[in-house]
């Protein structure tokens, strides 16, 4: 009896585990990423204004960002996918803005699939990727554009959802699930930004990379 009621024990903890919380899990795993992305982000920037002096600490932050972005990518597109599935609890939230939905959307992820595949590139390559770099660069400012607006559409309520996981109201179920995806993003985008981090070596005494 006793095993027996271990089992089923255990069992529920998996299932707790497992739990998503939904279409409101989904937005709350979403909303944490993009604030996660959002710091990042800023300091990638100020990378940008030492390019030369700082290309390591550049490619270790952009290499950092990859499983993030992808995490990122994959909620929304699940969200995506469940609405145009027809699943109640993401038709009810309701689409985007028709602006966003069409045109933002679609031009923030193929900018930055474009952004990360060029500089994934050009690190691999080292100080010889000329071509390489002026891709990288065109879909830095492709990217800019798009994501200035899409984070313009989006940024005034991520403080709102944020808090939802952590006010007295309670947390929805999942939130377990997306602690442990988002630690896990930032884990692996660590490893992976620690194992390449000996391939900027060739970039450190080139101006190629910043082009300065």
């Amino acid at each position: 009896m006793h095993a027996r009621s271990s089992t089923v024990s255990h069992a529920a903890a998996r299932s707790r585990l497992l739990e998503t919380g939904g279409s409101e899990g989904n937005e709350r795993l979403t909303a944490a990423v993009a604030g996660i992305l959002l710091i990042l982000l800023a300091a990638e920037g100020v990378t940008l204004l030492r390019i030369d002096r700082l290309v390591s600490e550049h490619v270790f932050i952009g290499m950092l960002l990859i499983p993030i972005v992808v995490l990122k990518l994959g909620s929304t597109g699940y969200r995506m996918v469940s609405y145009y599935r027809g699943r109640r609890a993401y038709v009810e939230k309701g689409p985007p803005h028709p602006l966003m939905r069409y045109a933002v959307a679609p031009a923030t992820v193929v900018s930055t699939l474009l952004l990360f595949g060029t500089g994934v590139a050009l690190v691999l390559a080292g100080s010889h990727g000329g071509l390489l770099k002026l891709a990288h660069q065109a879909s830095f400012f492709a990217w800019l554009g798009a994501t200035g607006l899409h984070v313009l559409g989006h940024v005034l309520k991520l403080p709102a959802v944020l808090a939802r996981d952590w006010t007295s109201s309670g947390p929805a179920s999942g939130r377990r699930l997306r602690l442990l995806l988002v630690a896990g993003a930032l884990a692996g985008g660590i490893v992976l930004a620690l194992v390449t981090l000996p391939l900027t070596h060739s970039w450190i005494h080139s101006a190629a990379f910043g082009g300065g």
